[in-house]
């Protein structure tokens, strides 16, 4: 297997030349042989590569006909280097500071954005949460849709994959930080105000009360 920086390298040059060839959803990728020679790295590096472009559901091989595009998503590529930034202590933190950064600028364009559903979704979603934590059971999904409804409502597309593929690759730290003794009913009230918040307009408040949300979630 090709280390982890050389195969970072190939799945840049796979992403570059995708885009070059101009390659769409249905379009098949050039064979591993012509793949090797364009990219001048050995047949072996090239399948590991292409299996995990496929493990991410970014293209798909059909037995007997070749390796073909699947419908893009911007963040998957992302998931893929995260993998192996993730095993460094520093760009953990990174990771952390940039996934506040993102969620808090995509807060205060959603404080003016989001519909009434949305804002009726974030409610229901803190009464499952409450559901969820009084019957013992933590409540990692309705933690991370709520986080996922606010940052969608801001109304930016590349900024909502941006941040997905900051959290939904390390879902495991809601887990975590909800798994600390007491720190689900204070997360649950921290949710209650910044919903409060965005129902009245107050981006401050709003702001406030996500940056100390995150903090207290150490995310």
């Amino acid at each position: 297997m090709a280390t982890d920086k050389r195969y970072i390298e190939i799945i840049r040059a796979l992403s570059e030349m995708i885009q070059k060839d101009d390659l769409k959803s249905g379009d098949k990728l050039p064979s591993e042989r012509e793949l090797s020679d364009r990219l001048h790295v050995g047949r072996s590096s090239i399948r590991e590569a292409l299996r995990g472009l496929e493990l991410l559901d970014i293209i798909e091989t059909k037995r007997g006909e070749g390796t073909f595009m699947k419908a893009p998503s911007s963040y998957r590529l992302v998931d893929l280097l995260l993998s192996f930034i993730l095993k460094d202590d520093q760009a953990r933190k990174d990771l952390s500071e940039t996934r506040r950064i993102v969620e808090i600028e995509a807060l205060k364009l959603a404080v003016f954005r989001i519909s009434e559903d949305e804002v009726k979704q974030l409610d229901e979603l803190i009464s499952h949460s409450k559901v969820k934590w009084s019957h013992g059971d933590f409540p990692v999904e309705a933690d991370y849709q709520f986080h996922e409804t606010i940052v969608k409502a801001c109304g930016n597309v590349l900024l909502y994959n941006i941040w997905k593929s900051l959290v939904a690759f390390n879902k495991e730290a809601i887990k975590e930080s909800l798994e600390r003794k007491g720190r689900p009913p204070e997360s649950i009230k921290e949710h209650e105000l910044v919903v409060e918040a965005i129902k009245h307009g107050e981006v401050e408040k709003a702001l406030d009360a996500m940056s100390h949300h995150l903090k207290n979630s150490r995310f």
